[in-house]
Formats: structure tokens, sequence, C-alpha cells
């Protein structure tokens, strides 16, 4: 293999050369170019605005989030309908379970809510072929 020596080949040019007295005006240059840049200042009258503007947005969304909560939650009172299949679905609930748990104040409201007409009692057994069961019970 041939030995290769740095110092004795031809070198290539870089192709990146200074101009003439760059750095000598260098700073001249960099110094007028930072005194032409003015910095914008901006009065505080006008900031106002601003400000105004940002404190009206943030009172309407203060006032507007509890109207969104009052509209956005949903009932957590138990219906009727919702206590009945509930119950309706428990196998483990039978109805002498559920007579255990009334008070004489269930009782009676009970009463006061189911009014029965005559001729409705009489469909029912007469349609019921259970007789014995509803009598029994």
């Amino acid at each position: 293999m041939k030995a290769f020596k740095l110092e004795n080949e031809p070198k290539i040019p870089t192709g990146f050369k200074t101009p003439d007295a760059y750095f000598e005006n260098f700073s001249a240059k960099v110094l007028e170019q930072i005194a032409e840049k003015e910095v914008k200042v901006i009065p505080i009258y006008k900031r106002k605005k601003n400000i105004a503007l940002l404190v009206a947005a943030v009172l309407i969304i203060g006032l507007l989030i509890p109207v969104v909560n009052y509209y956005n939650t949903s009932s957590k009172e138990l219906d009727e309908a919702a206590l009945e299949t509930y119950l309706a679905y428990q196998s483990n609930i039978n109805q002498y379970d559920l007579i255990k748990e009334l008070d004489t104040k269930d009782i009676e409201t009970l009463n006061k809510n189911v009014a029965l007409e005559q001729e409705t009692l009489e469909d029912i057994l007469a349609s019921n072929p259970n007789l014995e069961n509803l009598i029994s019970e």
C-alpha cells in the first residue's frame, strides 16, 4: 500500500472567503443595526381596553358555569318506574321482605293512595283464575 502524506498532497480551496476589512467594520455595522430597531411602546390607556375585555370575559364565564351545571345535572330523585323495575328484577326480594320494611306511616299513605272502585275489584277477581291464592294472601 502506498504511504499517504497529508502535507504533500494538493489541497482543495474551501470556497468561503471573508471580504476585505470585514472584521474591522463588523462592530460598527452591528451597532448600526441594533440602533435602527425601536421598541414598540404600548401606552397604559390602550391596555385598559384589553384588561376590560378580559375581565368581562371572565365574569361572563363565571356566571355561565352555574347555569350550565344546572342544565347538565341529571335528576337524582328515584322515580316510581325505576324503583318498580329494580324490585321486579331482584330475585332475592319477595313481598314479605318488603312488608317487613314498611312502617305504619307507609301503610297509611298506601291506603290513601290506593283507591279501588268496586267494579275494578270485581273485574280483577272475575278474570283471575287463581282466586284461592289471592284470598289466602
